[in-house]
């Protein structure tokens, strides 16, 4: 199976999203992608004990993507391996009223992963560059001084805002956070596709809501909200992939290889050596047990 590096999906300032498919199933099979993913997900697996054990970085892993784009699917299959308290996951949807007491960043750090740990975003703190963006209203509902209605946005406050989220990004790197992002890229008809399959089939109706449509209306606006997130906020410490999503099995595999890619590059990251009182006196420790 030809091999892909995270660097061919990674964006940067000259990112247009015309130049990224969404399907590549021409040049990787579906089933290859699957059946890689095993091998891959077992090393991820093995480098989050390694952290643990390590102590110094944590790793976040931020999921944006349009409704179906895959993202709950993508956690269960990527981290299926890993031990259950070694990956946090947090859903970020509507912020609740204690959530809006603070600011828009504040619900996202306090979710941050501790040390040892990878935490996984499904949904991200790009929401309020983006949801609020397309629905500039919601934006009332912060209280943020000095606007009282939505004529009230400075030209320049979405400029500020991937400002903002730049030296957010920044203190967790500075910090030790190895962060990663993907935009799960969809096309329109794949997303059509979904939906009908969410409606035809029974189990799965309970997912499907009314505003799904709505949103869908916004297409265009959304993926013009993307583009310009995405172009402002892929540092090279912090950079956007953008992931081919509209096979499941191969977005799966590119989102793990890159993960496991840039990880190994972490020569730092190893397990702890023993005290010197322990290594000086392992065989008498196991003699104790072996007479027990």
């Amino acid at each position: 199976m030809k091999s892909f590096s995270g660097t061919q999906f990674k964006a940067d300032g000259n990112f247009r999203l015309k130049n990224h498919p969404t399907d590549i199933s021409s040049t990787i099979k579906a089933a290859d992608a699957k059946e890689r993913l095993k091998d891959i997900r077992k090393e991820l697996s093995a480098f989050q004990e390694k952290l643990y054990a390590h102590n110094r970085y944590s790793v976040l892993v931020c999921l944006q993507g349009m409704d179906t784009a895959g993202k709950d699917s993508l956690i269960r299959e990527v981290f299926e391996e890993f031990n259950a308290r070694g990956v946090v996951v947090n859903s970020f949807k509507t912020p609740s009223a204690l959530e809006l007491q603070h600011d828009y960043l504040w619900r996202h750090a306090i979710a941050l992963p501790e040390k040892g740990k990878f935490g996984v975003f499904n949904r991200t703190h790009y929401e309020n560059v983006l949801v609020t963006r397309v629905h500039p209203e919601y934006l009332l509902n912060e209280k943020i001084p000095g606007i009282e209605t939505v004529k009230d946005l400075p030209n320049d406050f979405w400029k500020k805002r991937f400002e903002q989220i730049n030296h957010f990004e920044a203190q967790l790197a500075d910090n030790g956070t190895i962060l990663f992002k993907f935009f799960l890229h969809l096309g329109k008809e794949e997303q059509k596709a979904r939906l009908l399959r969410r409606l035809e089939k029974e189990k799965h109706q309970w997912k499907f809501s009314p505003g799904d449509l709505v949103e869908r209306k916004q297409w265009e606006r959304y993926m013009d909200c993307y583009e310009d997130a995405i172009r402002h906020t892929s540092p090279a410490r912090a950079p956007w992939h953008v992931i081919p999503a509209d096979d499941k099995d191969i977005c799966r595999y590119l989102v793990a290889s890159t993960l496991l890619d840039r990880l190994k590059t972490y020569k730092d990251i190893c397990y702890p050596k023993p005290e010197k009182a322990v290594k000086e006196h392992i065989r008498q420790y196991k003699q104790q047990l072996e007479q027990e």
